[in-house]
């Protein structure tokens, strides 16, 4: 349940309690808040415990150098770990940093692991029944993992072939295809789901974790099968915030031996992630003809130059582009080319 927001008392006492506070207080997502909670404590432990109220400009410019040149961070590592300190000092601390100068990262953001249309065929094919259905949604849905492990009974629309993804990347809600083709796996897992469900409540269980407030509001939402998840966990356990005895969703690192495993039998040399799918769901749209724009909005993407890392990676084959290789017949005599491939000059 470690995606579950721990509470934190309404008057802290403690410096990162009051700081996780703000943060929700001003609006961020958990998952934002863990990542700068994180990036804040290594800043502090770097600069030997010293409290953040006594550091500014120059320990900040310290710590973003050594992460370029001594740790080697990404551009998009270091930028976090600068969006962590400035959300620290002026918001937080109202110690705007101003003047920031320090060494750059030069290792550049890679291009995404892509899954062909045939691997994806070979690792679905070392999987089943509900492991199986994980990794279509992945692919089929483009979801992110912790958006598929999040999903609730309510959120598979079936009448309008929708699959609502709450609380998203940056807290936001969007609309995803639900594929027709897994629509009878679905149905059967939320069978599977209601009668697991029932067992709970006959042992005295059965509610779930709901967000925000409206565990307050409503109380007995936490009991309908509506909010149940659609792939639980096999055990039940204790809230962090509560410690009701609850039954969560299923934990990723399930999810991630699962995948492992089939890629490796598969005979896949890629590597196995579960974001691989959501990259080649991306990647075999555009392929497909379909535009920018749309994917941007079925992957719930802020900007479109995100999206637009896939055209990096796109099958050129199959979008007109020979290679003058290919031209070539076995006796290096020059072929004409297929009219579907001429380029116009």
């Amino acid at each position: 349940m470690d995606n579950i927001r721990q509470r934190v008392p309404a008057r802290p006492v403690r410096f990162l309690d009051a700081l996780r506070l703000h943060m929700r207080n001003e609006g961020l997502a958990y998952t934002t808040e863990r990542t700068y909670i994180q990036w804040i404590k290594r800043f502090i432990v770097f600069h030997k415990k010293r409290h953040p109220d006594e550091m500014g400009v120059p320990e900040v410019e310290h710590y973003l150098t050594h992460l370029s040149e001594e740790r080697d961070c990404s551009v998009g590592t270091q930028r976090i770990v600068l969006n962590a300190l400035v959300y620290l000092y002026s918001r937080f601390l109202d110690k705007p940093l101003e003047g920031l100068s320090f060494s750059q990262a030069k290792r550049p953001r890679r291009l995404p692991v892509v899954y062909s249309r045939a691997e994806i065929g070979a690792i679905l094919s070392h999987l089943s029944g509900p492991s199986r259905l994980r990794v279509e949604l992945l692919y089929g849905a483009g979801l992110r993992s912790a958006e598929l492990l999040s999903l609730r009974v309510k959120d598979i629309d079936f009448g309008s072939n929708n699959i609502y993804v709450r609380s998203g990347k940056g807290n936001k809600d969007r609309t995803t295809i639900l594929p027709q083709g897994l629509i009878p796996d679905l149905r059967r897992q939320i069978e599977r789901v209601r009668i697991l469900h029932e067992q709970d409540i006959v042992d005295g269980m059965g509610e779930v974790f709901l967000p925000d407030a409206l565990a307050r509001k409503s109380p007995n939402t936490a009991k309908e099968l509506g909010w149940q998840y659609i792939f639980p966990a096999s055990r039940v356990g204790p809230c962090p915030r509560t410690g009701v005895v609850r039954r969560h969703h299923l934990h990723p690192t399930a999810l991630t031996k699962q995948i492992r495993q089939a890629v490796k039998a598969a005979g896949i040399h890629k590597p196995a992630r579960a974001h691989a799918f959501r990259h080649s769901f991306a990647t075999h749209l555009l392929e497909s003809g379909y535009d920018l724009r749309t994917i941007q909005e079925l992957l719930g993407h802020s900007d479109i130059s995100i999206t637009e890392i896939y055209t990096h990676v796109v099958n050129r084959g199959s979008k007109g582009v020979l290679s003058p290789m290919d031209s070539l017949n076995p006796g290096n005599d020059v072929r004409e080319p297929s009219p579907l491939y001429l380029i116009a000059s």
